[in-house]
């Protein structure tokens, strides 16, 4: 008996330990999942992190800053596409925009999808919006006949403007008119669209050359830099490569 009576605890003990395991199994799946729905819900509908790859936004935003964007300022814009993350199984679904708390404005820094190829993510400051007339002459901005003050950490990276009437391969204008990126416009922003720009003026794959950025492909509001990376100085300068001094700024 006692032998029996010892074995039937120890399978018992062994059927509790199992049951354990398997409860503790369930706790940590359930996490996890929730977890990451949890982030996945943060991700589509409040604050979304970035990477600056080029120097289109110099000087204000450099290669390597790291950014959160604020995906709910104006209207949460639903998935696109759907599939497994970092891979390109997936398909693409109609997507739409519930109600924003505001619209964008002349000066907001916004991420975008790229109107040429929606696969990209592109960031631009906002120069004009809907039913405003826009004009660089000479590198000065007017928007509806108002000189626009430039941003000040914008730059002129070439000399000297190119000169009015001298046309510009690749640039956006009506049929016929010979502009550049220094000499543009006047035109007038249609509904529903914005007109945007690099504050790297003279480096910058902007609205100047594929034309109005549709407000559907709008993905939100550059907010904040929370890393910034210095590639230049390499591994080995590990500690120098990190911009200290930009983490935690504000963009504007």
């Amino acid at each position: 008996m006692t032998v029996v009576s010892g074995s039937t605890a120890t399978t018992t003990e062994r059927t509790e330990r199992q049951a354990r395991g398997k409860s503790t199994v369930r706790e940590w799946t359930e996490f996890f999942v929730t977890l990451i729905i949890m982030v996945f819900f943060i991700r589509v509908t409040t604050v979304e992190a970035f990477r600056i790859p080029t120097g289109s936004m110099e000087n204000t935003l450099l290669v390597g800053d790291f950014l959160l964007v604020n995906k709910f300022v104006y209207g949460i814009r639903t998935p696109d596409w759907i599939g497994i993350p970092f891979t390109d199984i997936g398909f693409s679904i109609p997507a739409t925009r519930l109600p924003a708390p505001s619209k964008v404005e002349p000066g907001d820094i916004v991420v975008f999808k790229y109107p040429l190829d929606p696969t990209l993510n592109y960031i631009k400051r906002c120069i004009a919006g809907p039913g405003q007339t826009l004009e660089i002459r000479d590198r000065q901005v007017y928007v509806d006949g108002i000189a626009m003050q430039n941003p000040p950490a914008s730059q002129f990276t070439s000399p000297a403007p190119i000169r009015a009437g001298l046309g510009e391969r690749g640039i956006f204008s009506p049929q016929g008119v010979a502009w550049n990126h220094d000499n543009y416009g006047p035109i007038t922003i249609p509904d529903g669209h914005y007109f945007m720009m690099g504050d790297n003026r003279d480096n910058s794959a902007d609205s100047r050359y594929w034309g109005f950025l549709p407000e559907e492909d709008i993905v939100g509001k550059a907010l904040i830099i929370y890393f910034s990376w210095d590639k230049n100085q390499g591994i080995s300068k590990f500690y120098k490569s990190i911009r200290f001094s930009r983490i935690g700024d504000w963009i504007s």
